[in-house]
């Protein structure tokens, strides 16, 4: 009788044993399923996060063309540039900022023909006997003249006929195109104020 009753409790725990065993099987089982499940939602999640921002930045490119087309309809377009004219007088660095804040930076010639546009444009737009800064200084080091991206200006149209430009030193380290001499450079005072043309490229 007592060995039929722990035969019984052996065959009672033996069942229990496998009950729990196939129970956690199927836990582990369901934790699986649920992990792919889960693994994959991310990565569907990641997908779908990746494809709004590209097109959060396709819409923001079709933005800045759209601006610039609506730029250089108000303004003149040249080869790869377009320039926006600025009759009001500031500071170069207030001029400067204004044109980043724009989208641009203050203009620049890189070449006769630049530099021949631009002086027609300003006689056009602004008037015939002003001047407006360029996107040039030698505030760093004098002599050493630098555009917006601190590159050496390889491109220079200094007026040299009449003046020896630039003439300032230490005192002039911006400068202007200056409509009543053709197009010629001379170097000024940062403080002074002037007119200006902001450019952008057009790609």
């Amino acid at each position: 009788k007592s060995s039929n009753m722990n035969g019984r409790w052996f065959r009672f725990i033996f069942c229990l044993l496998l009950l729990a065993h196939s129970s956690l099987q199927q836990t582990a089982e369901k934790k699986r399923r649920n992990g792919k499940k889960d693994s994959a939602n991310s990565s569907a999640i990641e997908e779908l996060r990746k494809q709004i921002n590209d097109l959060a930045q396709e819409l923001n490119l079709l933005k800045e063309q759209q601006a610039l087309q609506t730029v250089c309809l108000r303004g003149t377009k040249i080869i790869g540039k377009c320039f926006l004219a600025d009759p009001v007088k500031r500071t170069f660095h207030a001029a400067s900022e204004d044109c980043i804040a724009k989208g641009g930076v203050l203009s620049t010639p890189t070449s006769g023909y630049e530099n021949d546009e631009l002086y027609d444009y300003v006689r056009q737009s602004i008037g015939p006997e002003e001047h407006i800064w360029l996107g040039i200084n030698d505030v760093v080091t004098d002599g050493q003249w630098l555009d917006h991206s601190s590159s050496n200006v390889r491109f220079k149209n200094w007026e040299t006929d009449i003046t020896l430009q630039p003439d300032g030193g230490r005192s002039q380290n911006c400068a202007i195109l200056s409509t009543t001499a053709n197009g010629k450079w001379f170097d000024e005072s940062c403080r002074d104020e002037k007119a200006s043309v902001c450019e952008f490229n057009i790609v």
